[in-house]
């Protein structure tokens, strides 16, 4: 056996093998962890055994030969120096320094190699952890970095988990109780939390949806159900609230989470409690929440009595107990972004533990790094710009007492525009953005050309089919364009109408932007084209957003008024 192979046990860790040579500052190897420390002229790195030969030299001195290596001269060695004196040929010592560079370095790839594996275990262990169902199409296959984000949060009612079999009605298939359409906006300034009732009178559309052995079912839709049915009720999945969403709000989610009772309970734990507040004492039997009046920190089973109490708030009912929720959020959101969540390397890592156990997430969020680049979005909000409020409704007009609510004709529509056009509930100062709208905002102004003298091509360009004709019929016919013709489809669908103009048609594209309600951010100055009869044209290409001839295209620049608002950065009591 060799020296290297000698007494070795194949459970020896490598690194207890090196050891400290007191005498060089050196690290070398020991053979087994019982073997004594080598010698200032031992080997830093042994190989195999050599013969070696030795004679007596004149004067009692004793010398070893070394074996001869081929191509090499033979040396003569030098004689041992007396006790107490240096030989002439001192061991090379590295410095301080470098020692402690090297010691350093090879630490550092030993913690490296150690982190790396543990992480790529830990995260496997994370992703284990994921539960997702197929979003059946449902939404837009997933958010983009560069573009809004709407994502669905859905809250259920379902009990399942240790500790929930208390609450009320222990069988629910778990509907759509708590539900929360997040729109972030693209530039990450702001974000719009608009909250729908449970209780709100909404068809749901027909849902396909994937069953456990692979299969697609279309589960037939209905009209004047309440919102929550949308979900559990004749085996529906979030796919279908997903799809009721769009009918409701002509907003298509591009993810959705859902969360059970257990969610609310253990992310609070997690990050050490949220601190709400309430303006007078409640003691709920129901809910099982009893608290005094003021400012409290809450987790657990406190929790989620917080956010299901409603019959101890405001009306009692679902509305008031929405409030309590937002209330909760904003909490919740204000502990996530604070130091002393983002510094506890403990409260991360528990977050990312009972976060990926308390959510369900949809086939596009089905790994932690998917979820990870959705963190690092959301993470870029400031809670100051984070609204809070709750689709417009009325009390059903069906009912003697009212039970459910109706949308709110009247102001609902404008709320949902605004967030399909990205318009903040909050005022965000943005220099850079400011600058853009005051130079759309020019383009606009200036003299006009009459009607007649306007000159242009109508492209359809993602508006439903005939578009194109309806433009031109109306502007010839209506209001005297009638250099104007119909162009066809465009190469490639817009999601906004544009109008390309030269230099020298810019009176005319001010003429037709009044006439169409283009705001100046549709206005795209360019190169005139050539129409049918040889001469320069103007190009209007009708986008996704188009609504009708003569329907305004102009987009708000404001948010319109609801009727209860707060941001996540207010603390409010609730009464």
């Amino acid at each position: 056996m060799d020296a290297q192979g000698r007494g070795r046990a194949d459970n020896i860790d490598p690194a207890d093998q090196w050891v400290l040579n007191p005498n060089t500052g050196e690290y070398e190897l020991r053979l087994t962890p019982s073997a004594p420390q080598s010698s200032p002229q031992s080997s830093a790195v042994p190989g195999p055994r050599r013969a070696t030969s030795s004679h007596t030299a004149p004067g009692g001195t004793r010398e070893t030969a070394s074996p001869e290596v081929p191509g090499q001269r033979r040396r003569r060695s030098e004689p041992e120096p007396p006790a107490g004196r240096r030989s002439r040929r001192p061991v090379k010592k590295k410095s301080k320094a470098k020692k402690a560079l090297l010691w350093t370095g090879g630490s550092m790839a030993f913690v490296l190699v150690a982190v790396s594996a543990a992480g790529y275990l830990y995260i496997k262990h994370l992703n284990d952890n994921i539960t997702s169902v197929s979003d059946d199409g449902a939404s837009t296959g997933g958010f983009s970095k560069d573009k809004a984000i709407n994502l669905l949060i859905i809250g259920t009612d379902k009990r399942t988990g240790k500790g929930n079999e208390g609450y009320g009605d222990a069988g629910s298939v778990g509907h759509a109780d708590t539900n929360i359409l997040l729109h972030i906006s693209k530039d990450r300034s702001n974000a719009t939390a608009l909250s729908i009732p449970r209780d709100l009178i909404v068809d749901v559309p027909d849902c396909p949806t994937t069953q456990s052995d692979g299969t697609t079912k279309v589960i037939p839709g209905t009209t004047d159900v309440r919102f929550n049915t949308s979900l559990g009720q004749d085996g529906r999945t979030a796919s279908c609230t997903v799809r009721t969403v769009t009918e409701l709000t002509g907003i298509k989610p591009d993810n959705f989470m859902v969360a059970d009772f257990n969610a609310v309970k253990t992310l609070t734990d997690a990050v050490g409690g949220v601190d709400v507040c309430l303006a007078k004492d409640i003691n709920d039997k129901q809910s099982h929440l009893k608290l005094s009046k003021g400012t409290h920190s809450i987790s657990g089973e406190t929790a989620l009595a917080f956010v299901r109490t409603r019959h101890s708030v405001g009306f009692g009912g679902d509305l008031s107990r929405i409030q309590l929720q937002q209330q909760f959020l904003s909490a919740l959101m204000r502990k996530l972004s604070s130091n002393s969540t983002l510094s506890s390397p403990t409260k991360l890592l528990k977050l990312a533990e009972v976060g990926t156990k308390a959510l369900t997430v949809d086939s596009q969020l089905d790994s932690i790094n998917k979820l990870k680049d959705l963190g690092l979005e959301l993470g870029k909000l400031n809670p100051k710009n984070l609204t809070f409020t709750t689709i417009p409704v009325l009390d059903n007009p069906a009912e003697k007492v009212p039970v459910t609510v109706v949308v709110n004709e009247s102001k609902a529509p404008a709320v949902f525009q605004a967030i399909k056009d990205d318009v903040s509930f909050t005022d965000v100062k943005k220099k850079q953005a400011q600058a853009s709208k005051d130079a759309a905002a020019a383009r606009l102004e200036g003299s006009k050309s009459k009607a007649s003298e306007v000159r242009v091509r109508i492209l359809n360009g993602g508006a439903p089919p005939g578009s194109a004709q309806e433009t031109l019929s109306w502007l010839q016919n209506d209001e005297g364009v009638l250099k104007s013709e119909n162009a066809g489809n465009a190469p490639a669908e817009l999601a906004k109408t544009t109008l390309e103009y030269a230099p020298d048609q810019a009176a005319q594209a001010r003429e037709l932007a009044s006439l169409l309600g283009l705001s100046g951010s549709a206005m795209k100055p360019g190169k005139s084209v050539t129409n049918s009869q040889g001469l320069p044209a103007m190009t209007l290409t009708l986008g996704k957003d188009f609504q009708g001839a003569g329907v305004s295209l102009t987009t708000p620049t404001k948010a319109p008024d609801v009727d209860s608002k707060t941001t996540a950065d207010k603390v409010t009591c609730a009464k």
